[in-house]
């Protein structure tokens, strides 16, 4: 076994941590007796040899040893090496813009023609993979059919080979693995395309199995998009009450394996965790292709949520939950009873569907609202029960919060918390969760709990920034965040522990802080000391005239070399006094040829604010408009609109950035609301945007907690724009 490994110069080549010598280890370690060693050797593949995807000179020295290894029948979890081997031959590079990419010019930069090679190695070697659907070991039938699909050079032959395959294969999951590669050689090969998909159409009508109908209907879905039958949710629907009927049965436990410390180790433990004890854990894959095919058509894949969340099987409910996270996060649409039946999950007992819902509620902000009353019921406190919890860690902020960096996902806890009779949520981070998802949904009866949350030890920061769209009732909070200010030490940690609870503090408007304010102000360490007195200042504008104590502070900053802090002290100084003597040459010292694009938006951001007061300020504003920077014209066209009233110099610029960038689509819709019949010249352009069904700010490769947010503040900017332009009145 692995003839010749030892004739390749390994120290001559290269890994993503450098030189290869260690993989000829990593190669033994594959094909040892021991699970753990195998599992250790298999992370140490992804993680330098094929890190991240990438393809390198020993990678491609490594194609012939891994063939060796799948061909070998006494080598266990060969299945692992088929998709290690899919993974590194299986990148097209069909794309002139990933090509592009590939080749740039970054001094460790793979060559493109290495994924070439990679593939044109495996490809000669892939009829290795045509002996495999039927091999013993299910793991290595499960894998096979993708290796075939995307790899092997001859896709008739394979497609051929899996349809009679299917015919004899009784494992589930590889069943289901035949049904996906078919699609995929129907949707890599458009000569096998309209052949494939009226199979896939009869199989999904003729099979006995739902699981396999189900599976077929979503690769002939995928395959062909735009034929999907106007009656898919029933058709659906029924297949997954089948599926439910007739797998009612715990799932069979799946292979013992020693845990290892390892990265792959970790995910393959959290994917066991997520199957455990459903009996159809597949279901959620096809559904997710099935959903991905239907693309745009928001009506129908709400439809197909709302009858999940109302099945019996808590795993389909769960699965629900995660996919209409995906689908609200791209896409407008009517989610009210979706989001009312996901709160209703907030009185299962099973934890994972509980985890679930709580992590779809806590990013929805006012989409949230139709869940409120469930939230709250599961945030009340029984007899005898102690407060929420707020859990300590990396995104807690307390005297004793560690270094008090940024989390932004929930907080994890010290450790389990007790079971407690007045909770549903037994874990810390479930409470967190749900108070965070209720206070982002401006409910007030998040005011108290949020309360009893300041009296902990430790606060989860997204709570402190959840406290800006509570209202007055707010205000309640403010002895509590004084204190926590007030017990804050002024050291490096400074900011990450005071900045949560000065905008807290600027929310509710709890002046009767300045002391605790001042006091930060004026202690900042020099480790990010600008930021301090930013986080400050800001807090000191909200208070308005309450802060005039802090006048002389402000006008000291005036000067500050920092523009951030500079023009915050500038707002600051106008909010306390309404003096413009001393705050619009201090803006305008930033509104000058060589100022940097942040300097000079701050600046104009400062003096829109201020209003027709800066009127003076005009002139200063206006080469902004002109500027190679999108966010300098936008800022200076806004604040040229807000100090003098000239829509006819700054709507033009405005409009040409909102087709420019669409991230600048919030802050230039709430510039337009205020122009009201003035904007009548966005009119089409504000139709437009309330007629799109995609959200303006979504993304394939990720999202940010506060992209649904912003896109909904963006509609309702529109709508009020549309209306004061119809209206003519504000």
């Amino acid at each position: 076994m692995l003839t010749g490994i030892e004739e390749v110069d390994w120290a001559s080549l290269g890994h993503a941590y450098g030189p290869a010598d260690d993989v000829p280890e990593l190669l033994r370690g594959l094909a040892s007796a021991d699970p753990a060693e195998r599992e250790t050797a298999l992370d140490g593949m992804y993680g330098a040899v094929h890190h991240q995807g990438d393809v390198y000179d020993s990678t491609l020295a490594c194609i012939p040893f891994l063939l060796e290894l799948v061909a070998d029948p006494d080598v266990q979890d060969r299945g692992c090496i088929v998709e290690l081997l899919t993974s590194i031959g299986g990148i097209e590079l069909d794309d002139d813009e990933e090509l592009d990419e590939l080749d740039s010019e970054d001094e460790e930069f793979i060559p493109a023609a290495n994924y070439a090679m990679a593939a044109a190695a495996i490809a000669a070697g892939a009829d290795v993979f045509l002996g495999l659907v039927s091999d013993p070991d299910p793991e290595v039938r499960l894998a096979a059919p993708c290796a075939l699909a995307s790899l092997h050079p001859e896709p008739a032959r394979v497609l051929t080979l899996l349809r009679e395959r299917l015919t004899v294969e009784r494992d589930t999951e590889v069943r289901l693995a035949l049904v996906a590669a078919v699609g995929r050689i129907a949707l890599r090969h458009a000569s096998l395309r309209t052949e494939t998909v009226d199979w896939l159409g009869w199989l999904a009508r003729a099979a006995h199995d739902p699981g396999l109908r189900l599976a077929a209907l979503a690769q002939r879905a995928r395959c062909a998009p735009a034929d999907i039958p106007d009656d898919v949710v029933p058709w659906v629907t029924g297949l997954l009450e089948e599926i439910r009927t007739s797998a009612n049965r715990p799932a069979s436990p799946g292979t013992e394996r020693a845990a290892t410390p390892t990265l792959i180790g970790q995910v393959r433990e959290l994917l066991e965790e997520h199957a455990a004890g459903r009996p159809a854990p597949w279901t959620e894959e096809l559904l997710r292709t099935l959903h991905a095919a239907l693309d745009d058509r928001v009506d129908d894949r709400i439809a197909l949520i709302v009858a999940q969340l109302r099945s019996p099987d808590w795993g389909q409910r769960s699965d629900a939950i995660w996919l209409c996270g995906g689908l609200i996060r791209v896409w407008r649409g009517r989610y009210e009873e979706v989001v009312r039946l996901v709160g209703a999950q907030l009185q299962d007992p099973e934890p994972r569907l509980r985890e679930a819902a709580t992590s779809f509620l806590e990013r929805l902000f006012e989409l949230g609202a139709p869940a409120a009353d469930a939230l709250a019921s599961r945030l009340s406190v029984g007899p005898g029960a102690g407060a929420p919890g707020i859990a300590a860690g990396p995104g807690a902020v307390g005297p004793g919060a560690g270094s008090g960096a940024v989390g932004s996902g929930a907080a994890s806890g010290s450790g389990p918390a007790a079971p407690n009779p007045g909770h549903a949520f037994v874990g810390r981070s479930g409470r967190d969760g749900a108070l965070l998802a209720l206070a982002r949904a401006g409910d007030t009866r998040a005011v108290p709990l949020l309360a009893r949350a300041l009296e902990e030890p430790e606060v989860r920061r997204e709570l402190l920034y959840a406290m800006d769209g509570l209202g007055p009732s707010a205000a309640m909070l403010a002895p509590l965040l004084r204190r926590r200010l007030a017990e804050v030490e002024l050291d490096e940690w400074l900011y990450d522990r005071a900045a949560p609870l000065l905008y807290a503090l600027a929310a509710v408007r709890g002046g009767q802080a300045l002391p605790e304010v001042l006091r930060v102000l004026r202690g900042a360490p020099a480790n990010r000391r600008d930021w301090v007195r930013e986080a400050a200042l800001r807090t000191l504008a909200a208070f308005g005239p309450a802060a005039r104590e802090a006048v002389p502070d402000m006008r000291r900053l005036l000067a500050a070399e920092s523009a951030a802090v500079a023009t915050t002290a500038a707002k600051a100084l106008w909010a306390a006094e309404g003096d413009r003597g001393d705050v619009l040459p201090a803006l305008e010292r930033w509104l000058r040829p060589g100022a940097s694009g942040s300097d000079w938006c701050a600046a104009a951001q400062a003096l829109g604010e201020i209003g027709p007061a800066a009127a003076g300020a005009a002139p200063a504003l206006r080469p902004g408009l002109v500027s190679r920077d999108l966010w300098v014209r936008v800022r200076s066209a806004a604040a040229l609109w807000r100090v003098s009233g000239e829509a006819s110099a700054s709507l033009p610029v405005l409009l040409a950035a909102w087709e420019e960038n669409r991230h600048a689509r919030v802050d230039i819709a709430e510039c337009l609301a205020e122009m009201g019949p003035a904007a009548s010249g966005a009119q089409l352009v504000i139709l437009t945007e309330l007629t799109r069904r995609r959200r303006h700010n979504a993304r394939e490769d990720g999202s940010g907690s506060h992209d649904i947010h912003l896109d909904e503040k963006l509609l309702t900017l529109c709508r009020a724009a549309l209306a004061r332009m119809e209206r003519g009145t504000f």
